[in-house]
């Protein structure tokens, strides 16, 4: 790619995410409601992110009640496995994102064994060659981290993508804390273990009706999240049905 191309690149995906950024804003700000389905809000972050900037995967972390950071929600089934392999390890972006609260940005993954001696060489062997982090933070409160995970070399942010993406970092970071949770007294550790509990619940639903139906996961996922949402459902109360009940399943199936 010769610099011309890769400027004009950059400029093209700049203009497009400013464009895509205020049509996610008014989304976000739709999700905020009283009936806040905390699981779908992340999935749907995660979702927009990687659309902006045509990530090859985008994951989401988020510290629970230990500090220690949890995988809650990625754009495609195969991100969870280099997301739990760099928190197994206590290495990589997400982790370097979470604890100085500043991004991590346009790292080569083939040239980064020194920075991530383990993360690096197994996120190239599951095929990603490039990745950015963002902190989830609210002023100086950190929370978790966005992960931003691309397969093709020469994909680097221009600077003005940086502000785009920490900005939708923040918006979710704003979500999980709401000014009506902190007025409830609710503290924020046991929002997030309440979150990832949501989690283990979704991705048992979604191995239940890939088993069932034959689908691919992401397919199943999106079987459930599509029927909660033209039920006006909790994306937790459908994964919970269907695993209780055959009757869910089946109404799923025949959506």
């Amino acid at each position: 790619m010769t610099a011309h191309s890769r400027t004009r690149r950059e400029a093209s995906m700049t203009i497009v995410s400013a464009e895509r950024m205020a049509t996610i804003f008014v989304e976000v700000a739709d999700t905020l409601v009283d009936d806040f389905d905390l699981m779908d809000f992340l999935h749907m972050l995660t979702d927009r992110a990687a659309d902006l900037v045509s990530a090859a995967a985008v994951g989401l972390v988020l510290a629970g009640r230990d500090g220690r950071l949890e995988f809650m929600a990625g754009s495609n089934e195969n991100v969870k496995l280099v997301e739990l392999f760099q928190l197994q390890t206590h290495e990589g972006p997400c982790q370097e994102a979470f604890r100085t609260g500043v991004p991590v940005i346009n790292v080569d993954l083939a040239e980064a064994s020194d920075r991530w001696p383990r993360f690096a060489p197994r996120a190239t062997a599951l095929g990603f060659q490039s990745v950015h982090a963002f902190p989830l933070r609210l002023r100086t409160q950190v929370i978790g981290a966005l992960n931003v995970f691309g397969d093709t070399k020469g994909g680097d942010f221009a600077g003005t993508d940086v502000p785009v993406m920490q900005a939708l970092a923040d918006v979710a970071a704003i979500g999980l804390l709401q000014e009506r949770a902190i007025r409830r007294g609710e503290l924020l550790t046991e929002q997030l273990q309440g979150a990832l509990n949501s989690r283990i619940v979704i991705e048992q639903a979604k191995g239940a009706v890939a088993q069932a139906t034959g689908l691919g996961v992401d397919e199943a996922f999106a079987a459930i999240r599509g029927y909660a949402r033209r039920h006006n459902r909790k994306l937790t109360e459908v994964a919970h049905g269907v695993l209780s009940d055959p009757a869910m399943l089946a109404h799923i199936l025949d959506a």
